[in-house]
């Protein structure tokens, strides 16, 4: 189940500054994926034991589950694992926190929050201007990662990120995946739910060119 929050509340409009690197992960020189919409952290705790040679950040817009997943990175001691609580538009959009989006090499979306109302589309996660200030400031070569089950919000985020002439849309044949950040191809909980249920996955890679 997907429990809605308003992202366009005013209670997103405090920004959580992100520390340094060097003060997030224990090797702040290895690659760096944000994960957005991370919500409780299971597909990233995963990911951060399984490639302890990759940093990853999650965003989450339920402070609660932030709260939940910074204790669990504690008592794990996990070194390569970092969660930010607010809404990713307003959090990347912030002038301080740019040099997250400079030092990114991939970011994923999974299975946003389709938010299907015509007029609640203004709430959904990927739009015109936060995709314009990724393509302003992500490194040639990155990737952007959208996965969903809904083929209405598919194709809003397809052509929304196409739309921006400095992305590219790339096969997955032409990636090495011992070099990108999910090289043992681990599933999020709704993709599991997804695959028992036969429903239909839509996904799409782009590169900044």
């Amino acid at each position: 189940m997907r429990q809605h929050v308003n992202p366009l509340s005013k209670n997103f409009e405090e920004i959580e500054k992100f520390p340094s690197l060097i003060e997030m992960f224990e090797d702040s020189k290895l690659n760096l994926h944000v994960d957005i919409g991370c919500a409780a952290g299971k597909f990233l705790f995963d990911l951060a034991l399984d490639n302890t040679n990759w940093n990853y950040i999650g965003i989450e817009i339920r402070e609660r589950l932030v709260k939940r997943a910074k204790l669990k990175v504690k008592e794990k001691e996990i070194k390569n694992l970092f969660f930010v609580f607010g809404n990713a538009n307003n959090i990347l959009n912030d002038v301080q926190n740019k040099f997250i989006i400079k030092n990114v090499k991939s970011i994923s979306f999974n299975f946003p929050d389709p938010w299907f109302k015509k007029r609640h589309y203004k709430r959904r996660v990927i739009q015109p201007e936060f995709i314009n200030n990724l393509s302003n400031l992500l490194q040639k070569g990155s990737l952007i990662f959208i996965k969903t089950d809904v083929k209405d919000l598919f194709d809003h985020m397809n052509l929304t990120i196409s739309s921006n002439l400095n992305f590219k849309i790339i096969d997955k044949k032409d990636l090495n995946y011992s070099e990108i950040f999910n090289p043992n191809k681990v599933q999020t909980n709704r993709e599991k739910h997804v695959i028992v249920n036969q429903l239909d996955i839509f996904e799409r890679i782009y590169m900044k060119i």
